[in-house]
């Protein structure tokens, strides 16, 4: 087992990413299991058909979504399939498992490869020929944009004007800047009637950058009846960080008169077409950095001038949980560009048509076969590589339009593009950016076709697999294969609502290519596997429909999978996340109820850290870990169970599952999640578990006695802990680190076989004035060493590593605990205690404190033993 996961501990690690040398040795482990697999079942009575030792089974993912998970079977050596309703996601991959293999080895075609002009590469290993077209055929493409509509584009020019009034504009007088954005704030008439002519800006701030020594800023001079914005840098005013905001929960003021700009004026206003858009600043590229200017007439005008040929009029959904723009009246898909942007993208997804051509005529004169055969077909000749090809310049484009819509944001900070999907969803954005595609910086073209070409040069190329869109519920390609998935969360995002920002794109670029891939107007929403009430007509039509289609999904593939191997399902959603009595989730509930009903008992789980935390979940007591669910069809013979005896192998397994999670350093924001595996492993075990009254026990009700047996065994683990410690947790428990009072602290003392004083004198409680309260680690000595503490509790050990990890470094951290000794394990055990008090009673900062001690734990606990080597070596050498 530890052989096996020392392989798996060099395979996660992303400079391995691509080594072929660590994959090798995972692969062979792969066909070493399967061999032993085959003869385990050599008297199946499909042995000769399912269980050939020679031959690896193939993969299937019927949720493929992403897909990272056929993806990583691929590179494993398996023959991986793919599946899903949604197109886009069937098209990604496709990008991945599928195009690549059947050109794999093959040099470039383009002809400054033909020439020797381009990389000089002896051996196109992998897909890198095809990575060295998708870059200059999209080089060509961005060349071509130019020409066509480089004029809507136009470079700033610094004049003397503007030099007098920016004296720090002097070193660029004369010269003519790229513009990186257009930085533009939504308009709404003026409410008040003595302004009712004014479109006055709806701005989140004035602040465009806080990078220190090139701070800028906006500011708005009101002027003639009206107003223009200029550019100023130096610290900011404070006004100019709420804009034109009314507050956190209020809309606008008017910037002429300070009249309250209400959200029902703007919705009002915005469903009648009459929101509008001035231009506030513009961003250029500088010497040694971004360059902010005061907007000019000449480029709002040419920002209008021109309108696009087509523009995408698929409606938005009525999700008005994820899609805020309709409530103003932005109403479809295309109304969420701009007119410039409507161009360019529809320039751009011309010319991935348009290039088809010229690629399959090049690919002939490098010497490829003229076969006529598309490769929707298969093809492997010059059709097919033309059409290869455009599918990844058609994924740059798409990623373009990412960049490209009036959603974008500037980042002050970072003086960069935010995109579109900064999260999984549709916001109203008040003030957006309008990044230039022809650029070389933030939001540019060529960035989505290096994304592309990185993406191909870098995948490793294994076995031919397939993608193919197909329900869940319905499909067949499981059958004789391993399979592994990530089904929907139950209600957690709506991704064919969200794909269709996407879609309307690909499909104008690529439909020629997929005709049926992309024979909808909108990817197909009806038969998606979410609990969507807005789809349903309510809260619990959509769980039953969510429940029925899990269940046939889940049947499907009990019904199809290799016998011979467990069906893993990887699910992520956390318990907690909704504010269920019984703390626990309907997303889990009904998920395990489909797979229950489905047939499958669970005989494994793994929590496995697989979540990106970055991003928006930097500072969240957000899941890390996914639950990774081995399943199995459940023996006909499986026996039945009562109530009672369901509890009493609670009680017995689930402990030890516990502590073994605890001693991997699963994060305690994972820890109840988690112990819903080993919990129901021992539920369908059987065929039924029947309470008192003959009723079967449901799902909901073993969740909860999983819960309740996951706190039973956190608080037995307090008889660890000294007993300062068990007081300070009964203590915070009920009043955390505010102050009580003292009379029922020295109660509580005297049944934990303390005193007041006693922990007033141990450095954890401050006491005066008839109040008590728990010290918090900022107020805890900064002195404090464990080596000369008479009086040492958990309590304080804790909190002074939950202090230092907060203020210093792992390092730190490291160094105390290494002089916790033995103590360590118990310090981390509290750790788990407190973040379960602080989830179960709302106080996510504090919980978020105790979840990044044990996250770091492994790291604190390495850094720690080398202390104490070092330590011990420096001592030998003195003697």
């Amino acid at each position: 087992r530890q052989r096996l996961f020392r392989i798996i501990e060099e395979l996660v690690k992303w400079e391995n990413t691509t080594n072929e040398t660590v994959l090798e040795a995972a692969r062979e482990e792969i066909r070493r299991s399967w061999r032993r697999t085959c003869e385990d079942n050599k008297d199946h009575p499909l042995a000769a058909e399912l269980f050939n030792p020679e031959k690896l089974p193939a993969f299937h993912d019927p949720f493929a979504g992403g897909g990272s998970i056929p993806l990583e079977a691929q590179r494993l050596g398996l023959e991986a399939h793919a599946s899903d309703l949604n197109p886009v996601a069937v098209l990604i991959n496709k990008a991945m498992i599928e195009i690549p293999p059947k050109f794999a080895g093959r040099p470039p075609v383009n002809p400054e490869s033909q020439q020797g002009k381009g990389s000089t590469n002896a051996v196109w290993k992998g897909a890198a020929g095809l990575a060295e077209d998708v870059r200059y055929y999209g080089k060509w493409m961005r060349d071509e944009a130019e020409k066509r509509i480089g004029h809507l584009y136009p470079k700033i020019e610094v004049t003397a004007e503007m030099v007098r009034e920016r004296p720090d504009l002097k070193p660029y007088l004369g010269r003519k800047l790229t513009v990186i954005a257009w930085l533009w704030a939504r308009t709404v008439k003026s409410p008040n009637p003595a302004f009712a002519g004014v479109d006055v800006p709806l701005a989140s701030n004035f602040i465009l950058s806080t990078k220190k020594g090139r701070e800028a800023y906006v500011d708005p001079v009101i002027e003639n009846g009206g107003y223009r914005f200029s550019v100023k840098t130096g610290t900011p005013p404070e006004t100019a960080k709420t804009g034109t905001t009314a507050g956190k929960r209020s809309a606008f003021l008017c910037l002429m008169s300070g009249v309250p700009v209400t959200y029902d004026h703007i919705r009002v206003e915005g469903k009648a077409g009459a929101l509008g858009v001035r231009l506030m600043a513009i961003v250029a590229e500088g010497d040694r950095g971004r360059v902010y200017l005061s907007p000019t007439p000449e480029h709002e005008i040419i920002a209008v001038s021109q309108r696009p040929t087509w523009k995408p009029e698929l409606p938005i959904p009525a999700n008005t949980r994820d899609f805020k723009t309709p409530l103003y009246g932005i109403q479809t898909f295309g109304d969420l560009f701009t007119d410039r942007q409507l161009v360019a993208l529809t320039t751009f997804s011309d010319l991935v048509v348009e290039i088809r051509k010229r690629i399959e005529e090049e690919s002939v004169s490098a010497g490829m076969v003229n076969d006529g055969k598309p490769l929707r077909d298969g093809g492997l000749g010059s059709m097919a590589y033309a059409e290869a090809v455009a599918v990844y310049l058609a994924f740059a484009v798409d990623k373009g339009a990412n960049y490209w819509s009036t959603i974008c944001a500037w980042h002050q900070t970072l003086s960069k593009m935010v995109s579109t999907f900064a999260r999984q969803a549709i916001p109203m954005v008040w003030d957006f950016a309008e990044a230039n595609p022809l650029s070389d910086s933030s939001g540019n073209l060529k960035l989505g076709v290096e994304q592309s070409a990185k993406m191909l040069q870098n995948l490793g190329v294994g076995a031919l697999g397939s993608a193919i869109q197909a329900d869940a519920t319905l499909q067949t390609s499981s059958s004789g294969k391993i399979v592994s998935a990530d089904p929907p969360y139950y209600d957690n995002i709506c991704y064919a609502d969200l794909s269709d920002f996407f879609y309307i794109w690909l499909r104008r670029s690529l439909r020629s290519v997929f005709p049926d891939l992309f024979a909808t107007l909108a990817v197909p929403k009806a038969e998606e596997l979410i609990a969507a009430p807005y789809r349903h007509g309510s809260k619990e039509q959509a769980e039953a429909f969510f429940l029925d289609g899990m269940k046939l999904a889940m049947q499907r593939v009990a019904e199809q999978a290799n016998p011979g191997c467990p069906i893993t399902i990887y699910y992520a959603f956390k318990q907690t996340e909704k504010n269920q009595d019984q703390g626990f989730n309907s997303g889990w509930e009904i998920f395990l109820d489909a797979a229950i009903e489905a047939g499958f008992c669970i005989s494994g789980t793994w929590p496995v850290r697989t979540e990106y935390t970055g991003n928006l979940k930097v500072s969240m007591n957000a899941l890390a870990s996914s639950i990774v669910l081995v399943c199995r069809p459940r023996p006909d013979n499986a026996p039945t169970a009562t109530r009672r005896e369901f509890i009493q192998a609670l009680k017995t397994e689930l402990p030890e599952a516990l502590r073994k999670m605890q001693a991997g350093n699963i994060a305690p924001v994972d820890l109840a999640q988690a112990a819903i595996g080993p919990g129901m492993a021992v539920f369908t075990r059987y065929a039924q578990v029947l309470d008192a009254s003959g009723a079967s026990v449901t799902v909901r009700e073993a969740l909860s006695l999983i819960n309740q047996t996951l706190d039973e065994v956190l608080a037995e683990q307090e008889g660890e802990f000294d007993a300062d410690t068990r007081w300070a947790l009964a203590w915070f428990e009920q009043s955390g680190f505010d102050p009580g009072d003292f009379g029922v602290a020295e109660t509580l003392s005297k049944a934990k076989n303390t005193s007041v004083a006693g922990m007033v004198e141990a450095g954890i409680l401050r006491s005066g004035a008839g109040k008590v309260s728990l010290l918090r680690p900022n107020e805890l000595s900064a002195d404090w060493n464990p080596d000369g503490d008479s009086r040492r509790t958990a309590w304080e050990s804790v909190h002074h590593l939950v202090g230092i990890l907060n203020q210093e470094s792992e390092g730190a951290a490291a160094a105390l605990l290494s002089k916790l000794g033995s103590d360590a394990e118990t310090v981390r055990d509290l750790a788990y205690r407190l973040y379960r008090i602080c989830d179960q009673k709302n106080r996510p900062q504090e919980a978020l404190a105790y979840n990044a001690l044990v996250r770091s734990w492994g790291e604190i606990s390495e850094l720690a033993s080398r202390t104490v080597v070092e330590t011990q070596a420096s001592m030998f050498e003195q003697e």
